[in-house]
């Protein structure tokens, strides 16, 4: 029996695993698979048409306009959606599903919808009742689209209805209830999470929603968390809730200043947190008060702005100042529009 040492070596060189050589043969040989590919794509995606090029700009049969179930029609893009947009999205009623009205209306049923539309998180609310009137609802859910989950969590635990726990249970318990949402494993159902908290505002999303589609102004939300709700594919990111009177056209309930009779050169009108940033602001404006306006502003009380005043303020400064928070998110980004717009725009 011969030895282990006796047992032919392998020898690893270039004499014994000769690669073939990569020859002009072969690179032509690749461009033409690479532009055969392109070519053929290019034809799959724009098929003949059987109807001369002339007679598609004159009627509202081109493929560049969608047809509604009502009559209706709008320029459309054709790229897969084809030339009739049936879009069918049903809303979910507060009764049908056990823990849907907590959500809405808190644990005591007290809280109003007109309550939670104002603020910084009325989006929940506004989405809410567009969809209600919307002529893409439907009451079938057998042929939905879509679904949509209305819940206004993040103003009910604002004003005390329900806490984290009571929210992430409330949630779990409804989910159960769905079979809709079993059925697609939630890819079909949208939910709106209006606050910087996104979705973390429901502790387990990532176990229940994480197919889901998420309405948030927030998308990067990885701050004080492991992971980020949002997913670009699939969630979709909204503008902060402005209030009503400001955003009518001609009657808002504060203009902007010309720059020459603003009195500051920057204000920042919002709760300090504790946050060492928006602490030292404070500060600041105490140092120089004819320059930068930080008022010592609570969430509730005399330290708090009406919303008439709080514009009053704002369009007093020359420039809005947003010091990080919890998170990265402000509605001052889109307050800020309607008190400098004027300005801005003539300096553009």
């Amino acid at each position: 029996m011969g030895s282990p040492n006796n047992r032919p070596t392998r020898i690893f060189s270039s004499h014994h695993h000769n690669t073939p050589p990569c020859t002009r043969s072969h690179q032509i040989g690749a461009l033409l698979l690479v532009a055969s590919t392109f070519f053929l794509t290019r034809l799959f995606d724009h098929p003949f048409s059987t109807c001369p090029p002339s007679s598609l700009n004159h009627d509202h049969t081109s493929q560049n306009v969608v047809h509604f179930s009502d009559g209706g029609y709008l320029s459309w893009p054709q790229m897969g959606y084809g030339t009739h947009l049936s879009l069918k999205i049903y809303v979910y009623e507060e009764d049908e599903i056990d823990g849907l009205k907590e959500l809405l209306r808190g644990r005591e049923g007290k809280i109003s919808a007109d309550a939670c539309v104002k603020g910084q998180w009325g989006t929940q609310v506004k989405i809410h009742r567009l969809l209600l009137q919307s002529r893409f609802r439907t009451r079938k859910k057998g042929e939905a689209n879509l679904f949509f989950v209305p819940a206004y969590a993040k103003c009910v635990r604002m004003m005390g209805g329900l806490n984290d726990k009571e929210i992430n249970h409330t949630y779990v318990k409804a989910l159960s209830q769905m079979p809709y949402f079993r059925r697609s494993g939630g890819r079909d159902h949208i939910f709106v999470f209006p606050s910087g908290a996104g979705a973390h505002l429901f502790r387990s999303w990532a176990t229940y929603i994480n197919r889901s589609i998420i309405l948030s102004p927030e998308g990067d939300r990885t701050d004080k968390k492991d992971t980020s709700s949002f997913n670009t594919w699939k969630d979709i990111i909204i503008p902060g809730n402005v209030e009503d009177g400001m955003t009518k056209r001609g009657a808002a309930m504060a203009q902007p200043l010309p720059l020459s009779k603003r009195k500051y050169l920057a204000n920042y009108l919002g709760r300090a947190q504790g946050k060492v940033g928006r602490l030292k602001l404070i500060e600041l404006a105490k140092q120089y008060p004819d320059k930068l306006e930080c008022p010592e502003l609570k969430f509730s009380g005399p330290e708090k702005f009406g919303r008439m005043e709080y514009f009053q303020h704002l369009r007093n400064a020359k420039f809005c100042v947003a010091p990080r928070g919890e998170s990265s998110w402000t509605l001052r980004f889109y307050e800020s529009f309607f008190v400098i717009k004027q300005n801005f725009l003539s300096k553009m």
